[in-house]
Order: structure tokens, then C-alpha cells, then sequence
């Protein structure tokens, strides 16, 4: 499977790695917390933490940007 780099904060780090189980990848995790089509679990999740400093917010818009454009491309005209 292909892999992709991303930069998070020492704090995300820190979170996600707590929230690591045994034999549990990053990946995993993060698919565990969110997983795909589900916006709303994503939001629960988000309203249940502290607000998120400027700079992980504004990482988190432009991984959504990008993710909206690759999604937009890949879609067939009819």
C-alpha cells in the first residue's frame, strides 16, 4: 500500500499515539476515529476535545482542500 507523509504537531503526535492500541498502526487509528464517509463521527470527536490551535486548523483546511480537488478529478463527466 502506498504511503503518503504528513506533518502534525508534537501534540497531535502525542494524542494519537496515546490513543495507539497493541499492534496498531497511525493508520489505523486514525481510520478506527474517522472512519471514512462518516463527517458527523469526525465532528462529534472534534466537539469533544479542545478547539484546535491556528496552525492544526488551518492544516486540517488544506489536507481537506487538497482531498475535494483529487476527489473532484477523479470523477467521470457525464
Amino acid at each position: 500500500m502506498p504511503s503518503i507523509t504528513i506533518t502534525i504537531s508534537e501534540e497531535a503526535y502525542k494524542v494519537l499515539k496515546a490513543a495507539k492500541k497493541e499492534n496498531e498502526s497511525f493508520s489505523d487509528v486514525i481510520l478506527r476515529i474517522f472512519p471514512r464517509g462518516d463527517p458527523r463521527r469526525i465532528l462529534a470527536y472534534l466537539q469533544n476535545h479542545k478547539p484546535l490551535d491556528d496552525e492544526t486548523a488551518e492544516s486540517i483546511r488544506k489536507a481537506s482542500e487538497t482531498v475535494r480537488r483529487r476527489f473532484k478529478a477523479r470523477v467521470p463527466e457525464l
